[in-house]
């Protein structure tokens, strides 16, 4: 008999887990109804600042045709859960619909993080977290205009990216000492923040934001650092971290982790048996991740779960980056964070253009991590390289070829 799967949210997450269920679910046991609160099915949010640099929003789509006319799957964008009834075992949508369900899966990821400053509400603030919001903050756009984004990490170094790309001069607010703190070391850091130099962006780190001031139209004048420094500004930009959304009303309510998230185990299950939370919004083991290859793996092993398949908990989750940021290639792989504070480091530097950095296991001298910046050698092969003692010719393969002039 068919059965009726209810997955709430059809971001990257939620997509990865019902494409794997798909291709599992030979018997076609499972009818899936997936909702998507946005207006379109999923699509590659990693890469909206490549959209606002002019990408398609069907080059970013990750729903294939074949998916959207799968049978087996329903997916109703523009449909918001509002409502879960567990012990009738129920979703009631936006739209007033009543769906029941004999699993249920939520995937409704995160919601972006804005600091309560005064004016945070002005016009020509902004998120950038959907497909909208970037065409929102593309509409407001001046040319050579300055703009402020506030977040130093990931998403804020992507979003003063998106900015550049749309011809604005972007100021970058960061809190910590150094950009990307959540990944890089201070001396890597130092090497991100002379590209961001070299390609005009004003970096103030080790500050906050104190308020976005406005001008005589109600919109943003000015942002007021905590420093006391005052940056001119048309436009802001909220890039500081997301938070997962865990307020879709659900009776009983089910379980929190300490800092947000529906508390799973380690096999994404909550304390429901009939329910199981996916991604950012899932505090696996009381644990959120923020970043998209954990969430996959997650789907990945929720979906052999519901179709029989063997399985094991999704175990370590890979925290490791690889990416090109104002124009520099930064990389982290396997662990960087030592063993307990006990790792050995060993440290290289080819002026303030290469810069990497690799943790040993003090017993052993076997390879645990590293970060890398600049033009460094491939993440993929230093990550094959974890577990081994490192190669007498380590320095050339962190280092492989004269950096790029």
């Amino acid at each position: 008999m068919t059965s009726t799967l209810i997955v709430i949210g059809h971001g990257m997450v939620g997509h990865r887990l019902v494409d794997t269920l798909r291709a599992l679910d030979r018997t076609r046991r499972w009818r899936v109804i997936v909702l998507g609160e946005e207006g379109e099915p999923a699509y590659d949010r990693v890469r909206l600042s490549a959209y606002l640099g002019g990408r398609s929003r069907a080059r970013l789509s990750l729903a294939s045709r074949e998916f959207l006319t799968d049978p087996r799957i329903e997916v109703r964008p523009g449909v918001a859960a509002v409502h879960v009834d567990r012990r009738a075992r129920t979703v009631r949508t936006a739209d007033g619909d009543v769906i029941g369900y004999d699993a249920l899966v939520l995937a409704t990821g995160s919601r972006p993080f804005v600091p309560p400053v005064p004016g945070r509400d002005l016009g020509n603030c902004f998120v950038q977290r959907t497909l909208d919001d970037a065409d929102a903050l593309r509409a407001a756009v001046r040319p050579g205009r300055p703009a402020v984004v506030v977040g130093g990490g990931l998403l804020g170094l992507e979003a003063a990216q998106g900015v550049q790309l749309l011809g604005m001069r972007p100021h970058l607010v960061e809190a910590a000492p150094h950009l990307m703190p959540a990944q890089l070391d201070a001396e890597a850091a130092h090497v991100l923040r002379d590209g961001a130099a070299r390609l005009g962006m004003g970096l103030h780190c080790g500050t906050t934001v104190a308020s976005v001031d406005a001008g005589a139209d109600g919109t943003v004048r000015s942002v007021t650092l905590g420093d006391g420094t005052v940056l001119d500004a048309e436009l802001v930009v909220f890039a500081a971290g997301v938070r997962p959304r865990d307020d879709l009303s659900i009776d009983p309510a089910l379980r929190l982790g300490d800092r947000g998230g529906f508390l799973t185990d380690a096999l994404c299950r909550t304390a429901d048996d009939r329910i199981w939370a996916v991604g950012e919004c899932a505090a696996l083991l009381g644990r959120c991740h923020g970043l998209v290859a954990p969430g996959y793996r997650m789907a990945e092993s929720v979906a052999r779960q519901l179709t029989g398949h063997p399985t094991e908990p999704p175990g370590d989750m890979d925290t490791s980056t690889e990416l090109k940021l104002l124009g520099v290639h930064v990389a982290t792989f396997g662990s960087t964070s030592g063993e307990a504070g006990t790792a050995a480091e060993m440290t290289f530097r080819e002026g303030t253009s290469r810069y990497a950095k690799v943790f040993l296991r003090p017993d052993t001298g076997t390879l645990l991590g590293g970060i890398l910046a600049g033009e460094t050698g491939s993440r993929a092969d230093l990550a094959a390289l974890v577990g081994r003692p490192p190669t007498p010719d380590l320095e050339r393969v962190l280092f492989p070829d004269p950096p790029l002039p």
